[in-house]
């Protein structure tokens, strides 16, 4: 585990604040079957860039000759919001969105955006770990969309292009959000004006004026130089940003039952050891945005409070489209 954090680490410090939409890895050879593996992420100094890579490398060389997986990094070759329509029709193989990306799909993802229901990423990870939480990747199954590993990024903060420290500082303003209802309703709790965008629009949005602030982790916001157009981040831990690595259901059967064991222990090992570093990651993210001369500003409790206050009336609002009983599997998580 240290040499992987050191190695990650490494490549965190070094990459470019900003990195451009990166090429698919090398082709694969004649005679290979190709796995497609679509994110919208930097391939580098990001949880789930780094892990879609190390997941290629493995698989390339135990498949060697048989299978290999292209990793398409920075939505070069679809966004999160095109991926599962391509997944369904069979343009791609594998992907791992953000968990915020399933409405259409399914609904039981939303409990993943219902703001400060999770104390930390501990929580989250007890969660997804849950029956409840296991159960929940299988709930694309008739429509042609397995869900296999959860892989973490990190809790939310916000910004803006004003500071940001009481909800009442966010009314009036645009936010960009990913495509859900419960993101919407958070803002507009907020007295703020939700503007769905796509990740990759973020940064020229942040700057042109359609949106004043956003919502995303520490590697996010610091990868993709979102720091550099607002004000400031506010280390609110509000909500999670997560993924879940999906796969196409008829590519997925399709495959001799050694070679699909082989290919998810692969993934499993992946994922554990990836998502153990996700948090040192977002750490280092934070630093390195204090260094280039960002701001952060934290909340005291009392501030938290306020916050929070605001905010849970909209576990009510999506209450019965989630279910009682699933919100209170994640609130059993907080209590270890």
């Amino acid at each position: 585990m240290r040499r992987l954090s050191t190695a990650l680490i490494g490549a965190a410090l070094f990459i470019p604040a900003a990195l451009g939409a990166a090429p698919a890895q090398a082709a694969c050879d004649p005679g290979e079957r190709a796995i497609r593996f679509s994110h919208v992420v930097a391939d580098k100094g990001h949880p789930k860039g780094e892990a879609a890579a190390e997941f290629a490398a493995r698989v390339n060389a135990a498949f060697e000759g048989r299978y290999c997986v292209e990793v398409h990094a920075s939505s070069s070759l679809f966004s999160d919001d095109e991926v599962l329509d391509a997944m369904v029709r069979g343009d791609v193989e594998m992907a791992a969105p953000s968990l915020s990306k399933f409405e259409a799909y399914t609904l039981a993802f939303r409990i993943f955006d219902l703001p400060f229901l999770f104390q930390d990423i501990a929580a989250v990870e007890r969660f997804q770990t849950s029956p409840e939480g296991q159960a929940m990747k299988s709930s694309m199954r008739d429509k042609g969309i397995l869900g296999l590993a959860y892989w973490h990024n990190g809790m939310k903060q916000l910004s803006a292009n004003r500071p940001i420290k009481a909800p009442a500082d966010a009314a009036g303003l645009k936010f960009r959000i990913q495509a859900s209802d419960v993101l919407d309703a958070q803002f507009r709790a907020l007295g703020a004006e939700p503007v769905k965008l796509a990740f990759k629009d973020v940064y020229d949005a942040l700057g042109d004026g359609r949106a004043d602030g956003q919502e995303n982790t520490w590697t996010n916001i610091y990868t993709k130089k979102f720091y550099t157009r607002q004000d400031g981040v506010t280390e609110t831990n509000h909500g999670i940003i997560d993924y879940l690595v999906i796969v196409s259901r008829s590519f997925w059967e399709g495959l001799p039952a050694a070679d699909r064991a082989g290919i998810e222990q692969i993934l499993i090992e992946v994922t554990h050891e990836y998502n153990r570093f996700s948090f040192e990651l977002n750490e280092l993210a934070k630093m390195r945005i204090l260094e280039n001369g960002g701001t952060v500003r934290r909340l005291t409790k009392g501030d938290r409070e306020r916050w929070i206050d605001a905010l849970t009336p909209v576990w009510r609002q999506f209450e019965g489209e989630i279910g009682a009983r699933l919100i209170e599997a994640a609130l059993a998580a907080n209590r270890g």
